[in-house]
């Protein structure tokens, strides 16, 4: 036989698209159009019905940047097409391959409920099964003119981003707004030959199977009559029927796929627009599952339902009763999906807490799954939490695009800190945003790391961020793919039944111990210092308005302020979502979240100087209040006392030093800084060793060129490292009058103030950097040379620390070149370490070098990211002053890493009162367990809820001391539920989280 397989697949593409295509609809008429142009914000749904309306025709421009227009098409269906399906089609002027990044609409009737979303992808709304003549039509559109920030050339700096600059010209064309006849069994045409078409172009060309659908395609497209598509379009079925209806193999790959939407609650469209994206999508998708009894939709993040609810409740109620039929299924069990690497202990405990209490109170589900496919990592705290929260599934996708290694496992036991395992599953599709296409189903098949173990993988399958979620096409190629030869075998089912049926089958999976590090995205732990800074300042203020509000209260009878942090908690967890708190979004959304930030920080500082006010009392003395879980002072852990016990440690002493610069001593370190502003010497007199590297300087700022090969905000790309720029210039180099070195350096178009502090009596030099910072494209970090030899860093991260190497032995190895800590980064050798600890940074580098001569040794350079100033998709990242406090401590041990990291986001507080202290409502005799939260329970109770967990890891027993008199204790899981009886005798593994409820006696 002659090899005619080319022409065939050519003429099937053309004949396709030119011909069956257009046929799906092959009657049409204009429906008349009228608009009105809301100005400024979105408007309320009514307001926005009611606005008068202008005529207007096809062809014409509308929508600036940011801006609403509301749309009614009006019309009557044709006598002759009685009897037959009638659809809307409205394109606003969509571009299909911008699905979710560029103008949407929804669809009201005009009683003001909502029909459906309109994307690039689903610009159809039906008006009737079979329709009668003469039937009047009457829509309202609400169509946002989001305009398209990542373009064709991706990356391009654009003023865009924010409703301030985007300027006021029209950003799209209306493109069509007709009435027109849908023909059934051509639209059932064009799903056969699309999926035929794909499967048949996966499987190998030598393939039987391969030629059996050419030839069945080849009799179809001869079956149809180019100037009858429809009259013909059965006949042309009917020849496909045999090969659609041969059976998978026995050994296909099995694909649950998941109706899925996935919708970043911020990114490239500001938060109130999100709130918009999730209704339209809901709406769209409460529709499809009426239309479909087959189809089975999940959605995560509470945020966004809770968004629902409050603003667009008629959709909320749809949503609410597919829920209860089992087939919309909320999943995810967090606030937001959130990024895990930079939120704290208590916070990325609180987004368990959080979202999955709102499930269970909304619709009386315990969602068992995480669902973080987007996240930029995923931090080894995580399994311990699941499980803490009580869910028992994880799912990520993201890992697909690190760049180095390729991740060894699909479906496995992810380990964390504690040892906890939580079975874990990574699609092997590799996108959240399946197609369900040919090519996408062959990848998940041959991509599939666990064959001969598991049969089985998941999809999550629609078009996200505001794309309009699953199509009918979709669902159709399921139908199609369910049984069929040479494809993996396609059920719509809830997660759940997808990870009950791959346990089952894989129990004894793979393990992997520790973090799931991306190898990309790395410059996330540092763009938008901002909001990181919001982000960290936020979480201290949270922890110390609940440990002093909850004292208070149970001190003095002070009212708890319940619904204030509940609120200000949420506020919180929506800004650490994967692209806000890693600072990867518009303009719009950091410039928001800074007002936000400051709102929360006074808020949370008012709720604090109440619970303060209340327990000092009233009078003129001083009352110390110390909120960190480690005295100091003379100031209890958790408490107050009268006054800080005064230091009986000699001075510190300041003194110049010949040739420039000044050594300062406190009898425990002697620092010395030299002419250039830098440390030359950090002396530990107790153990009699040096802390810098012979002929290094420590807290050296140095100036990077970054300009990543893509994803600007998100990357940074090694080479970064190729070019440095030492900042050695000093502009002013003094002595200020409380004993504060000060100098200051000008950079480019930047400037640098720098204090640095020999505490008295304290192994510790603090470090306080105000940078007002204009430079773009460069990357700004702090460098610590350390005379110290070792093979590995220990990291802070949420309720413990992670080793990572100081070494580049593997590719593994070498991909961490910039990695995430919270308050410290810690370095040792057997009996003597080095600590560096900061207030609000999270980025940092390690590097170790050999040193020649004859002194030999190793340097271990520790290098904190202060500053980047990327341009896409903001293109002023970080311009204007920004103030850091970052300390090393020579001789620490991690115990001492731990209070140091505290210490510095936790100061004291002074207020006035009569007070002589407040003694502490609970305290620890073991300081391996740290107390990370202090609080009244959420139901209002009076039961007092700590949590605590080991710090050091190894083993720990303590005890537990309260103080008030407690009648019963509970073991609790992160929703404050008892899951077991408690004892004040803590005895805890490595990194282990305990969580107690302590009751007080007679409430």
């Amino acid at each position: 036989m002659h090899n005619d397989r080319t022409i065939t697949e050519a003429r099937l593409k053309r004949v396709l698209e030119e011909r069956i295509r257009p046929a799906v609809h092959p009657e049409s008429v204009p429906l008349e159009v009228s608009v009105w142009h809301a100005p400024g914000e979105p408007v309320p749904v009514a307001e926005g019905l009611a606005a008068p309306r202008t005529p207007v025709a096809v062809g014409t421009e509308w929508g600036p940047a940011w801006g609403t227009s509301w749309f009614t098409v009006s019309g009557a269906v044709p006598d002759a097409w009685a009897g037959r399906t009638v659809e809307a089609l409205l394109d606003l002027g969509f571009d299909e391959n911008m699905t979710g990044f560029q103008c949407e609409g929804l669809v009201y009737r005009p009683d003001g409920s909502p029909v459906k979303g309109l994307n690039p992808r689903n610009q159809w709304v039906r008006i009737a099964e079979r329709a009668t003549g003469g039937e009047p039509v009457l829509l309202h559109i609400e169509a946002a003119a989001n305009p398209v920030i990542l373009d064709y050339r991706p990356f391009v700096p654009t003023e865009l981003g924010d409703r301030e600059t985007a300027g006021d010209a029209p950003r799209y064309r209306l493109t069509r707004m007709d009435l027109a006849v849908f023909d059934r069994t051509v639209w059932e045409l064009v799903q056969d030959l699309d999926v035929l078409g794909q499967l048949m172009h996966e499987l190998p060309v030598d393939s039987p199977r391969r030629w059996e659908i050419l030839r069945a395609v080849e009799r179809a497209l001869d079956a149809v009559d180019l100037q009858d598509v429809g009259g013909t379009a059965e006949r042309a079925r009917e020849r496909l029927a045999d090969v659609l209806a041969a059976p998978a193999h026995a050994s296909a790959h099995r694909i649950s796929a998941v109706g899925h939407a996935h919708i970043d609650t911020a990114w490239l469209w500001p938060l109130r627009e999100t709130v918009r994206k999730v209704a339209r999508t809901t709406a769209n998708m409460t529709a499809l599952l009426e239309d479909e009894p087959d189809f089975v939709y999940a959605m995560s993040q509470a945020q966004q339902f809770a968004w629902i609810k409050e603003h667009r409740p008629e959709v909320y109620a749809r949503v609410k009763k597919a829920v209860a039929e089992g087939r919309f299924v909320p999943v995810g069990g967090m606030w937001v999906e959130s990024d895990t690497n930079m939120p704290g202990s208590e916070a990325l405990a609180r987004q368990f807490t959080h979202g999955k209490r709102f499930f269970l109170e909304e619709f009386g589900i315990e969602t068992e799954e995480v669902w973080l496919p987007d996240s930029f990592g995923y931090s080894a705290a995580l399994p311990q939490l699941v499980r803490l929260a009580g869910a028992k599934w994880f799912l990520t996708q993201k890992i697909s695009w690190s760049q180095t290694n390729t991740f060894p496992h699909h479906t496995f036991w992810w380990e964390g800190l504690d040892g906890t395992r939580v079975f874990t599953h990574f699609p092997p599709i590799d996108t959240y945003n399946s197609q369900l296409s040919g090519r996408e189903l062959a990848h998940a098949t041959r991509n599939f790391r666990e064959k001969g173990g598991a049969t089985r993988s998941l999809a999550p399958t629609g078009w996200g961020d505001g794309g309009g979620g699953t199509t009918r096409e979709m669902l159709a190629r399921a139908k199609r793919l369910a049984d069929l030869e040479g494809s993996a075998k396609v059920v719509f089912e809830k997660p759940s039944v997808f990870f009950e049926k791959a346990h089952a089958e894989y129990a004894d999976a793979p393990v992997w111990a520790g973090e799931l590090y991306l190898e990309l995205h790395r410059a996330t732990l540092t763009s938008q210092a901002r909001t990181k800074q919001g982000n960290r300042r936020s979480e201290h203020l949270l922890r110390e308005a609940e440990l002093w509000a909850a004292t208070a209260a149970v001190r003095t009878g002070a009212p708890y302020p319940y619904e204030a942090l509940d609120r200000l908690w949420k506020t919180v967890l929506l800004h650490q979502f994967h692209d806000i708190l890693p600072g990867t979004s518009i303009a719009w959304v950091h410039r928001e979240a800074a007002r936000t930030y400051a709102e929360v920080a006074a808020e949370l500082e008012s709720l604090i100087a109440d619970a303060l006010a209340a327990l000092a009392g009233d009078g003129e003395a001083t009352v110390v209040f110390n909120a960190a879980p480690h005295a100091r002072g003379g100031v209890p852990a958790l408490g107050a006392a009268a006054s800080a016990e005064p230091s009986t440690a000699p001075a510190t002493t300041v003194e110049p030093r010949a040739g420039g610069g000044f050594v300062l001593d406190n009898g425990l370190l002697t620092v010395v800084v030299d002419e250039r502003g830098l440390l030359v010497s950090v002396h530990d007199r107790r153990a009699g060793r040096e802390t810098l590297a012979p002929g290094a300087a420590g807290n050296l700022l140095q100036l990077h060129q970054d300009f990543p090969n893509m994803w600007d905000a998100w990357d940074v790309d090694r080479f970064y490292r190729n070019t440095v720029t030492d900042l050695t210039d000093v502009d002013t180099l003094e002595l200020t009058d409380d004993a504060a070195v000060l100098i200051v350096r000008t950079f480019g178009s930047s400037r640098v103030e720098q204090r640095i502090t020999l505490p008295r009596g304290e192994r510790r030099v603090e470090v306080e950097t105000e940078v007002d910072w204009h430079e773009t494209e460069k990357f700004l970090k702090a460098a610590f040379p350390l005379d110290v030899h070792t093979d590995r860093v220990a990291a802070e991260t949420q309720f413990g620390h992670l080793h990572r190497p100081t070494h580049t032995n593997t590719s593994w190895d070498a991909a961490k070149f910039e990695a995430c800590a919270h308050r410290f980064v810690h370095v040792e050798e057997p009996g003597w370490g080095v600590a560096l600890v900061d207030d609000s940074t999270y980025g940092y580098d390690v590097t170790r070098a050999a040193r020649g001569g004859d002194g030999g040794g190793t340097t271990t350079t520790l290098r904190l990211s202060l500053l980047r100033a990327p341009r896409f998709p903001d293109p002023r990242t970080d311009q204007g002053v920004h103030r850091f406090r970052y300390a090393l401590v020579p001789g620490a041990a991690v115990g001492d890493a731990v209070r140091e990291g505290y210490r510095i986001n936790l100061p004291e507080r002074r207020v006035p009162g009569a007070a002589d202290g407040v003694a502490p409502l609970v305290s620890v005799d073991d300081d391996a367990v740290v107390v990370s939260a202090v609080k009244l329970a959420d139901d209002g109770s009076g039961d007092v809820v700590v949590r605590v967990y080991e710090s050091l890891g190894g083993r720990a027993s303590a005890r537990l001391t309260a103080g008030f008199d407690v009648g019963e204790v509970a073991v609790c899981d992160l929703l404050e539920r008892p899951v077991a009886a408690g004892s004040l005798s803590l005895s805890l593994r490595p990194f282990e989280i305990v969580t107690l409820r302590l009751s007080p006696s007679g409430a």
